[in-house]
């Protein structure tokens, strides 16, 4: 089953952001798209001007449908360009183990390589949003394998609107070069 949340939002810029919530392992052996192959996304979120929408596999029976969905929404994402995300590395990555094809991204939200986004919205005064991991990706992933999944959605909910406010306040920069390789 999956879970879905939407909300309108009203945010003035061009484009989408996206952000995924995962489960597995980096294998540190490459550090080209196979980086990413054994991560697999368990939440699927992204914000426009409009709105923002949330959808998390309700345990590990429920990732091949979201599977199945992801792909159906990039499709209609395509269409909403700029893509952005706050590592688009990951994204990119875990999209294209997942999905099986390339998806480009737009815009990259952090400055350099593994900025650590507590430190921006801490830098640029961007609140917490109500994200009960305090920008914890590890203990996101935690509390979904132990069946938290409204605050694992909670975090993601903060994070795309967390997102939203770096490229409102400082923009965006074009993103690193990834090797995408099988």
């Amino acid at each position: 089953m999956i879970i879905e949340r939407k909300e309108d939002t009203s945010s003035n810029f061009e484009g989408t952001i996206i952000d995924v919530e995962t489960i597995g392992e980096f294998d540190d052996r490459y550090d080209d798209s196979r980086h990413y192959r054994e991560i697999q996304p368990v939440i699927f979120g992204f914000i426009n001007r409009h709105s923002l929408h949330i959808l998390c596999a309700q345990g590990r029976a429920s990732i091949r449908d979201l599977r199945t969905r992801i792909e159906k929404i990039i499709d209609s994402l395509e269409r909403q360009r700029p893509l952005y995300a706050f590592n688009s590395g990951f994204e990119r990555g875990v999209l294209f183990h997942t999905l099986g094809r390339r998806i480009e991204f737009d815009g990259e939200l952090q400055e350099e390589i593994h900025e650590p986004k507590a430190k921006v919205i801490r830098d640029l005064g961007i609140p917490n949003y109500d994200d009960p991991f305090y920008d914890r990706g590890l203990w996101c992933m935690n509390a979904w394998h132990n069946g938290e999944f409204d605050a694992a959605m909670a975090h993601n909910r903060a994070c795309l609107l967390k997102e939203r406010d770096i490229l409102l306040k400082r923009g965006f920069r074009k993103p690193d070069e990834l090797k995408f390789v099988k």
